[in-house]
């Protein structure tokens, strides 16, 4: 039964965007197509330039990855507000402070509602701390002066971020109410991180250093030039002063360690405890539960890095009010000498990425605080999910016995499951989170292509996709069992 919070959700469901429901089986093929368009239109939005925006610096590059996001088009602001939305809800009726049944369609029917209300609200607020943080500002040619957008032209900006936010929402939607296969979320993620991949080896475009910024390109301009083999790996270029100085630019260097981080994110995937089961009933009947090192997936540094990326936003709107408070300094300053400034003190600056190896070296302590706080915000995401999403040893334990499912050689009881289940799952809680926390911020320090959170949210949605691709052929091949597996 709903509680009076969602209730109140009720009458607004009228007056919401929608997305209607199939009203016969969709095909194989006819989710490919729902699934290919909803690609393209966000494909399109994603090169579509934001009107009146001026291109500048984006501080928050490595971050939009997992926002599914590009600086300065339709898709600014991604999913971000959509998954926040959502994720505040659901830790909301998971810890019990609003009451709901998601298994009751009409309680989900609310919750729906009440995630389409915050995501369009969590739009207009973050397009508006846009705004007032500066992000959009520019610098004129003529005076060198940083200029803020008139209101007009501030409005429109707003506007188009609003509805834009309002179509992804809405692409969403469709895919996941059965028109496409898997989640509009993660196949806009998974995009995302394949077109910086794509990128970061191929674009024609010129790098800072006068070459391809594209790492190949650049590794065949290299070569063709007789030049060292290393200014492939390691690209420099010529600062104001003279002097040569390390570029963002990517590298062979930032490829192989790509490979790399790709295979290490696979093997973890694939570890796991399996514990023996069989059913109470039948006694023929055995199976193994697995516990996957990965317990909790790659929750934990979505969480760590959404709220990294609200600090870096919000610090950089309250800097632009309050510059000369002490307190708003703690949150984060950042340096005026560009139009999109770049964090130099405080907490943002701390839960930003240093950026490469040379910027590494320069300032340690920054890099070791990043990574600490990158791990210790991934465990404790990690602990908080267990208990929140329902994966703890004593819902589990419930699940198993009132499913029939029992351990060999214990009682049939959930309170002797969960003893076994706390021997491993709080362990490998843990020890996941901080993994994934781990491998997440050093592949930044060495110029992972789509960045460590790219690759590791990728790997896991490509096996998602991999099983759903299975599933759906399988329950077009053979109904009987594609009703069995819930195709």
């Amino acid at each position: 039964m709903a509680g009076r919070f969602l209730s109140m959700f009720g009458p607004l469901s009228r007056f919401m965007p929608e997305v209607g429901s199939p009203i016969r089986k969709v095909s194989f093929n006819e989710k490919l197509f729902w699934t290919g368009l909803a690609l393209v239109i966000y494909l399109v939005m994603s090169q579509t330039p934001l009107f009146n925006v001026t291109e500048g610096n984006d501080d928050l590059g490595a971050i939009r990855v997992i926002f599914a996001s590009n600086r300065g088009t339709l898709t600014e602001l991604g999913i971000g507000p959509i998954v926040t939305g959502g994720l505040i809800l659901q830790l909301l009726i998971g810890s019990g402070i609003i009451g709901a049944d998601l298994g009751n369609p009409e309680d989900r029917s609310l919750f729906t509602a009440a995630n389409k209300f915050f995501s369009i609200l969590l739009t207009g607020v973050q397009a508006a701390a846009y705004l007032i943080g500066g992000v959009y500002n520019y610098t004129d040619a003529t005076t060198g002066a940083v200029i803020s957008p008139d209101p007009t032209t501030a409005l429109i900006i707003f506007i188009q971020l609003l509805c834009a936010g309002v179509i992804l929402m809405l692409l969403d939607e469709m895919i996941q109410k059965g028109w496409g296969i898997g989640s509009g979320i993660s196949l806009f993620i998974l995009s995302g991180v394949a077109q910086r991949i794509m990128w970061s080896s191929f674009s024609p475009n010129a790098g800072t250093d006068g070459r391809f910024y594209g790492a190949f390109l650049a590794l065949g301009e290299t070569i063709a030039g007789g030049k060292p083999i290393g200014d492939a790996f390691f690209r420099f270029a010529e600062n104001a002063d003279g002097v040569m100085v390390p570029t963002q630019d990517p590298t062979m260097l930032g490829f192989i360690a790509t490979i790399l981080v790709f295979v290490i994110v696979i093997y973890i995937e694939g570890v796991r405890v399996e514990l023996p089961i069989s059913h109470a009933n039948y006694r023929g009947f055995r199976g193994k539960y697995p516990i996957k090192l990965l317990y909790v997936s790659n929750l934990p540094v979505i969480f760590a890095s959404a709220l990294f990326a609200n600090v870096l936003v919000f610090a950089q709107l309250l800097q632009s009010q309050f510059p000369n408070n002490f307190w708003v300094n703690l949150l984060g300053t950042f340096s005026t000498d560009t139009a999109n400034r770049v964090p130099n003190g405080g907490l943002a600056y701390y839960v930003t990425s240093p950026g490469n190896l040379y910027a590494v070296a320069d300032d340690p302590i920054r890099a070791v605080v990043f990574v600490g706080i990158m791990v210790g915000f991934s465990v404790v995401f990690s602990l908080t999910w267990l208990e929140v999403g329902g994966l703890g040893p004593n819902t589990v334990a419930k699940q198993l016995v009132d499913s029939g499912m029992q351990i060999p050689g214990f009682r049939r009881s959930g309170k002797s499951i969960e003893i076994i289940l706390k021997r491993y799952i709080p362990v490998v809680t843990i020890l996941g989170g901080a993994i994934i926390g781990l491998i997440a911020s050093l592949a930044e320090f060495f110029g992972v292509f789509g960045s460590g959170m790219g690759i590791l949210l990728a790997v896991g949605i490509l096996y998602q996709y991999y099983q759903l691709l299975v599933q759906e052929q399988v329950a077009e091949m053979y109904p009987a069992l594609g009703r069995v597996l819930g195709g």
